[in-house]
């Protein structure tokens, strides 16, 4: 027999005579090893062939048969088909497994070590020989991450006296600069988020009470929209009042920047776009709603503004219309909760006061109702994450609770309670990950909801 072909255990070209006889009988012990036990020594092999007979397929929940012929192939068909057509699959037969010798049951510990079984029913992606999850057939998910943990408590409460009570107000705002706006009573302070230093910006007397504040998107400008109809802009780096512009008879309890446009809404049901630019105090009148304008929200793209309404219309405009081009009329409450998604374009995301409860999404490209979720309260404040595909709710009568949700499944991932009033404010930091809320209970609550911006590749590109 040659010398390489027995270290590898194939036997030697057969010959003929009475050794080409014993090679055969050499080659038929070799093919027929599992049913043939050479009497005299052990014949080794270069390949590994499990005895399932010792394998633990309970852990696994797989039963075995009983004592039959050894079909190695059968488990793993088993598996397969499972794994293709579901768990239920008719006509579908158990692994086969041989039963060599009738052992006693062994005794597990007390405690498994390596949580075998346990980890096993929770993913089953480790067995499966497509990665799947046998739960739904047909459908490849990945493994399953841990739902994100919100810490339900804020990790900064400020007081905020004289903070109104008042629904159709939009009274706290925070900037690209990271300094927060805050209107209490005739005045508006400013709080430094890094330095934590508070500034008061201005006064307007006793005779004006502060119904809005708004930054521009860049920059240090402050709007500030008064009971009495006028609209200041304010530079906060100078604590100084650049322009003051009229239009509205009654209380401006809305503002929307976009770019160096700035729309206010008022109790007066109209919309007034105004130019800081221009010597006029407004470019353009905005007419639709027949009650107070409470909410204003520029789209991202900053070609979309909707508002919303005491009158519970949703209405969207663009930059040249001077009537609605999109109305909404499915919600049977005030509007005043608006967010424009910054993930998908167009779509729009609104809010209803206490006789509504409901969040609904629209689709202003294709001009649809998406969905709708009832909260059970009020829906004061949305506002959208800009790191991750969810939003926040805040809300009044009358569980005053703040709701993360993931979207488009609108899952909860947290309810946030504290407030002892309705949650009337809220503000987004401009690193995306906090919020900040104010509520009658003249309160400030600063709570981390959402995750960091993630990394994002940038590519620049060189001439030549």
């Amino acid at each position: 027999m040659d010398r390489s072909a027995a270290r590898l255990n194939v036997p030697a070209p057969v010959a003929s005579g009475p050794s080409a006889e014993a090679t055969l009988r050499h080659v038929d012990r070799l093919i027929n090893s599992n049913h043939y036990t050479s009497p005299s020594r052990t014949i080794y092999s270069d390949r590994f062939i499990p005895s399932r007979s010792a394998s633990k397929f309970a852990l696994f929940d797989i039963a075995s048969l009983p004592e039959g012929r050894d079909d190695s192939s059968s488990a793993y068909t088993t598996l397969l088909r499972t794994a293709l057509f579901g768990p239920d699959a008719a006509g579908l037969a158990p692994p086969l497994t041989p039963q060599k010798t009738a052992s006693p049951p062994m005794t597990l510990p007390s405690r498994n070590i390596f949580r075998y079984k346990t980890e096993t029913r929770q993913s089953m992606h480790s067995l499966s020989p497509f990665m799947c999850d046998d739960s739904v057939p047909g459908v490849n998910h990945g493994p399953v991450k841990a739902p994100r943990k919100v810490p339900r408590s804020p990790f900064k409460v400020l007081d905020a006296p004289a903070l109104q009570d008042d629904f159709y107000l939009n009274l706290v705002d925070w900037s690209s600069h990271n300094v927060l706006a805050v209107g209490l009573g005739n005045c508006v302070y400013l709080w430094n988020a890094c330095s934590s230093k508070v500034t008061k910006l201005c006064d307007l007397g006793i005779d004006d009470l502060v119904c809005s504040v708004g930054w521009a998107q860049r920059g240090t400008h402050l709007a500030v929209g008064t009971s009495n109809g006028k609209v200041q802009i304010w530079d906060a780096s100078r604590c100084k009042k650049i322009r003051s512009m009229e239009g509205h008879r009654l209380r401006v309890g809305a503002l929307a920047w976009s770019s160096s446009l700035l729309s206010s809404g008022g109790r007066d049901k109209n919309i007034y776009q105004r130019d800081i630019r221009a010597q006029d105090d407004f470019v353009s009148k905005l007419s639709g709603h027949k009650s107070e304008v409470c909410g204003l929200k520029w789209s991202y793209d900053n070609r979309e503004l909707a508002s919303g309404g005491n009158d519970n219309r949703l209405f969207v405009w663009n930059q040249h219309s001077t009537q609605p081009v999109l109305k909404y009329c499915e919600h049977t409450a005030a509007v005043k909760a608006i967010a424009w998604s910054p993930h998908l374009h167009g779509l729009l995301a609104s809010g209803g006061g206490t006789a509504d409860r409901c969040i609904r999404f629209w689709n202003t490209t294709t001009n649809s109702h998406l969905s709708c979720m009832d909260t059970g309260s009020q829906v004061c404040n949305l506002v959208w994450s800009k790191n991750v595909n969810e939003l926040v709710s805040t809300h009044g009568y009358s569980q005053n609770q703040i709701i993360v949700w993931r979207y488009p499944t609108m899952s909860k991932l947290a309810t946030l309670t504290g407030h002892t009033y309705r949650v009337l404010y809220l503000a987004i930091s401009p690193d995306g990950q906090t919020i900040v809320t104010g509520a009658g209970d003249e309160t400030l609550r600063f709570w981390n909801v959402f995750p960091s911006p993630k990394s994002q590749v940038i590519y620049s590109f060189k001439d030549g």
